[in-house]
């Protein structure tokens, strides 16, 4: 079995500086933990010494056959698969459990969408993004930068953006800085709304960004009467949280007062 490190892929760029690693490490509590996307182990080492009950995922064979090496007392808990892919409420029986990682910048959001599904046992995670994700994940409404992944995220989870790190503590070096966000799952983590209206709602605003919502969510069908709800002129950065739950109250509930009277036409 060969000891070389494997080579960047997947979008990944592997970090090699250690203080940033125990940084990130100490900023998770929790001793079940998943890291993703190991890599070279810079923060696998760092876990194993904390003595967390560690498991990966990784879908690189490389970098599988590299921790099997270099890691021996990890070989029973590395999950050779993609993590999208995998089922999360199994991989502690159901218990729950932090995720950690360097993230490869090309599925980061893609990560981050797929934990919110799985919130119920993941009460934290910490993560490695590129700079310009991990601030629009951390603004708050009325900026610019506050978009679908900044809703999403912060309707579960308080975020927090650690600190930046610079392009040359990677290999090889990205092209734009990095920064590390930790979310901590907040006490109540279900809205009190339709969940999957609400999402659909965000997403449908944000895609049309520059117009008010009475114009982007021309495609939910609101009645007259709900359009001059002054909510309507908005844009939807302007909207809060609690801004977007009121929001997918009122369209579910117009839309099922609208359902309601077809059939009584009929």
């Amino acid at each position: 079995m060969r000891n070389v490190k494997p080579k960047k892929s997947l979008g990944q760029h592997f970090l090699n500086d250690k203080n940033i690693a125990l940084k990130i490490v100490d900023s998770i509590s929790y001793n079940n933990i998943l890291e993703i996307g190991p890599g070279t182990g810079i923060l696998t080492r760092e876990l194993i010494k904390k003595k967390s009950n560690l498991k990966v995922v990784e879908i690189d064979n490389e970098s599988v056959e590299y921790l099997n090496q270099n890691f021996i007392s990890l070989r029973n808990n590395i999950i050779n698969k993609d993590f999208l892919k995998i089922e999360l409420n199994n991989v502690f029986n159901g218990a729950p459990f932090a995720i950690i990682g360097n993230f490869p910048y090309n599925i980061s959001s893609q990560i981050v969408f797929k934990i919110l599904q799985s919130r119920e046992v993941i009460p934290e995670f910490c993560g490695m993004f590129q700079k310009e994700v991990a601030e629009r994940i951390c603004e708050n409404f009325g900026s610019k930068k506050y978009g679908i992944l900044s809703v999403y995220s912060k309707a579960f989870y308080s975020t927090k953006y650690l600190f930046t790190v610079p392009p040359n503590v990677f290999y090889p070096k990205p092209k734009v800085n990095s920064a590390v966000v930790r979310f901590i799952r907040k006490r109540e983590y279900k809205l009190d709304c339709n969940e999957i209206s609400f999402f659909k709602i965000v997403k449908t605003a944000f895609n049309h960004r520059r117009k008010t919502l009475r114009n982007s969510l021309k495609v939910f069908n609101l009645s007259d009467n709900l359009r001059e709800d002054s909510i309507f002129d908005l844009r939807p950065e302007q909207l809060s949280i609690e801004n977007f739950v009121v929001l997918t109250n009122l369209i579910d509930s117009d839309t099922k007062n609208l359902i309601l009277g077809e059939k009584r036409s009929k």
